[in-house]
């Protein structure tokens, strides 16, 4: 089962979205379409469907919209995050009064059809690479506001996160290295910043350009190697001479493939023996999955 984001977080996205499509006011009255045109008892059962295969993920935030709205509005799930929905399969069943579902459903399946994308393309990446030892992570490039929702999302898809954020690990980039002189450097500093600020079991990750940086990070040892290499933006045969490298210096440094990887690439980068690869399409690139709100006649 996967983590979920805690509920003050869910309820304050929730009610921010709200606001936005209803103008500030978060009484459904804002809802002038719904108001000039349906009675306000009018009683409906309604469906949210799979309009194409896919990957579930944010059924909790969809429910949540709804229950904001309203209360009183029955909720029946019919998919789980994680679950594998068929083209026309139901998803979410809502019962009580039109005109609040009418208010939530747009914003339900804003929140649903985004995360459930990030959820199938993740899916389809992990269906790529199935037989090697790689798995697939996501990145930091996520919609601002969703990085919890979306990592989760990434999760229901089979995929694992990478760190969540600048406070909880260290990632090295090119622009660091720049800055700091060099690899060795950089994860020298790291090292003893960590040390300083008593977070000495904090991961530090670096990324290399090419084999003589991944040579100078392992010809350390653990003291001073990182956790992790980021393999950046390397060809599948340049990734291989890499691995083999650093497994003998340092076997127990974690490897990494990052940098331009799709569908069409990430097997043979998964078949370089790298351990994660990271995609940042996961979340910031993902179509939305094709899902529908229709009444019951």
């Amino acid at each position: 089962m996967t983590a979920l984001a805690p509920v003050a977080d869910i309820a304050s996205l929730v009610d921010a979205a709200l606001r936005e499509d209803l103008g500030g006011d978060l009484t459904p009255g804002s809802d002038i379409t719904t108001q000039w045109t349906v009675e306000a008892d009018t009683p409906a059962r309604a469906r949210i469907l799979a309009r194409r295969r896919g990957v579930i993920a944010g059924i909790d935030v969809a429910c949540s919209v709804f229950n904001r709205v309203d209360a009183d509005l029955v909720l029946l799930r019919r998919a789980a995050d994680g679950d594998l929905a068929e083209a026309g399969d139901t998803v979410l069943e809502i019962r009580g009064s039109a005109a609040s579902i009418l208010t939530a459903e747009r914003t339900a399946l804003n929140f649903l059809q985004q995360l459930s994308g990030v959820a199938t393309l993740t899916r389809a990446y992990v269906d790529a690479i199935v037989g090697t030892q790689a798995r697939i992570t996501d990145t930091r490039k996520t919609v601002p506001g969703l990085r919890d929702l979306q990592k989760q999302a990434v999760r229901s898809g089979g995929g694992v996160s990478h760190r969540q954020g600048l406070f909880d690990a260290v990632l090295i980039k090119e622009n660091h290295v720049t800055a700091a002189g060099g690899v060795t450097e950089a994860v020298r500093r790291a090292r003893l910043g960590a040390q300083g600020a008593h977070r000495g079991s904090t991961r530090i990750m670096c990324e290399a350009e090419d084999l003589e940086q991944v040579r100078a990070l392992v010809a350390g040892g653990p003291p001073l190697a990182p956790d992790r290499i980021l393999l950046d933006n390397m060809s599948p045969a340049l990734m291989r001479q890499c691995v083999e490298l650093a497994r003998q210096a340092a076997p127990a440094v974690e490897l990494e493939a990052t940098g331009n990887i799709d569908l069409t690439t990430v097997r043979a980068a998964a078949e370089t023996g790298v351990d994660v690869i990271s995609v940042g399409a996961l979340t910031h690139s993902a179509p939305a999955l094709d899902l529908s709100l229709l009444f019951d006649r």
